[in-house]
């Protein structure tokens, strides 16, 4: 059987190549020459390859896959992909580690990142979470400062025991997440194998009109899986890119990880009396208070193709709404709602959204329906006679006048205000919480894995901050992390 003939390597503006192995010279061992296009191109394509990484979050992985409807949530929400029991909708997930850099290694004492687009027939819903179920901060003012705390030293470069427990001491609202973050599920077996949280207080609004405020508990159907950090130091060494790897060859494998989603569903009118401030992200609402709903299930079943341009150009935002679901008065919500869509504008351009993995399946060809046009890699075409303003009187497409989610009230003055307290706002007793929860065996890991940390930092009054907030955690807590600090230190 004879073979198909090869294709023409060719020069981005078509041409063929006639030889890639030599660079054109002035004579046999001369010095090249200017006029050589082909090696021009390549060295300057070469050059351009990268783009900025994020500053968080740069390490991903990510497949696609499809959510399907299992229970009847149309009481609480009018959003058309979740109204109906068996309908389906293409998604795209990225996992990710937050603090290291792109070349970082998977099994890192790192929260996972947790980003689920949805390509809804309504738009692109973007639900952008990690795998706990509560954050370091509460108040997006704190989050380039909290940032800076765990990235890289200015000056040292590299990540400092000093500036990461510095930033915790001055900040007793993280005790709850250091809690989770240094215990058994600080370091998932791979990303099949631990939950996904949208971790902040969404709205959804129901046909009625009706607001509930809702989170979202995804629960890995693989079961939970993790590794101590004995397993995950050595795993770091020997295959940095572990769960890269192993969701890769799962789903090639055809063994398609799933998830259950689940909601705690909260009434609006009772969000003012709750015992803790339901949009205080450091916080959980205890499942015994608003138990969890089941929705339906997430399934991941194929591969990108090309991991730059589907994971890396990926792009998800927290203010990608369709109708029936909305923001909330979540703070930290409330300063992602910016803050991710202007660093995709940042890394990708401000045409991201025509990119094939963040285009709207809503609309034709993923092309947006408005008034946006040109800059800086526009790839769509429009109607030559299309206008670029509105109102118009040439059949532009025009605004609905219904809002994706209901208007709540507001009140008072503007200005720098705390959050309202509730009758169990601390920073310590969720902590404490789920301290006392654990075995004898899990208190044991918690309390080496923090003393491992917290023995390296060089100023006393900061390592005595922290045993402070793991005591008004529960007191137990903290004459254990004390203990084993100092044990490190005299040893």
């Amino acid at each position: 059987m004879s073979k198909s003939p090869k294709p023409t390597l060719t020069t981005e503006a078509g041409a063929p190549v006639a030889d890639n192995q030599n660079s054109t010279s002035a004579g046999i061992g001369g010095p090249l020459l200017l006029q050589d296009q082909h090696l021009l191109e390549k060295l300057a394509r070469f050059n351009r390859e990268r783009i900025p990484e994020r500053v968080v979050h740069a390490r991903g992985s990510g497949a696609y896959g499809y959510f399907e409807v299992t229970d009847d949530v149309s009481d609480y929400t009018s959003a058309h992909f979740l109204g109906e029991v068996g309908r389906r909708t293409e998604t795209f997930l990225r996992f990710s580690t937050v603090a290291d850099n792109l070349g970082g290694p998977d099994a890192a004492r790192d929260p996972r990142g947790f980003a689920l687009k949805f390509y809804t027939e309504e738009g692109n819903y973007d639900l952008v979470g990690n795998n706990t179920p509560v954050f370091f901060i509460k108040d997006p003012l704190k989050f380039p400062d909290f940032i800076h705390s765990q990235k890289r030293d200015p000056f040292t470069g590299k990540q400092e025991p000093d500036n990461v427990w510095d930033f915790w001491a001055h900040s007793p609202e993280a005790t709850h997440q250091v809690t989770w973050l240094m215990g058994d599920r600080g370091i998932p077996a791979s990303y099949r194998h631990m939950n996904g949280y949208g971790s902040h207080t969404y709205q959804w609004t129901n046909p009625q009109g009706e607001v509930f405020y809702v989170k979202y508990h995804f629960k890995t159907n693989q079961g939970i899986r993790c590794l101590s950090s004995e397993q995950a130091a050595e795993l770091c060494g020997t295959d940095p890119n572990s769960h890269q790897t192993d969701l890769l060859q799962s789903i090639e494998r055809g063994v398609f990880p799933s998830w259950t989603l689940y909601v705690q569903i909260m009434p609006a009118d009772e969000a003012a009396d709750y015992r803790f401030n339901p949009f205080d992200l450091t916080k959980v609402w205890p499942h015994k208070d608003y138990p969890l709903q089941r929705v339906g299930r997430l399934v991941l079943d194929r591969n990108p193709d090309n991991v730059f341009a589907e994971v890396e150009q990926s792009a998800f935002s927290p203010n990608n709404f369709v109708p029936g679901i909305g923001p909330s008065p979540d703070k930290m919500l409330q300063g992602r709602l910016f803050a991710y869509a202007d660093a995709h504008r940042y890394r990708l351009g401000v045409n991201h959204t025509q990119l094939p993995v963040n285009a709207p399946k809503a609309v034709p060809s993923g092309k947006a329906n408005n008034y946006g046009r040109d800059g800086f890699m526009a790839a769509n075409a429009y109607d030559r006679y299309a206008k670029n303003y509105e109102p118009n009187s040439y059949g532009g497409p025009v605004e609905t006048g219904v809002p994706l989610s209901a208007p709540r009230p507001v009140t008072g003055y503007w200005g720098t205000h705390e959050a309202p307290q509730h009758t169990k706002d601390d920073d310590f007793f969720q902590a404490g919480e789920l301290f006392r929860l654990m075995s004898e065996e899990e208190k044991g890991r918690l309390v080496a894995n923090i003393a491992g940390g917290l023995s390296q930092v060089t100023r006393e009054d900061v390592i005595e901050k922290n045993i402070a907030h793991f005591t008004a955690a529960d007191p137990d807590y903290g004459r254990r992390v004390e203990a084993a600090v100092r044990e490190l230190q005299e040893g």
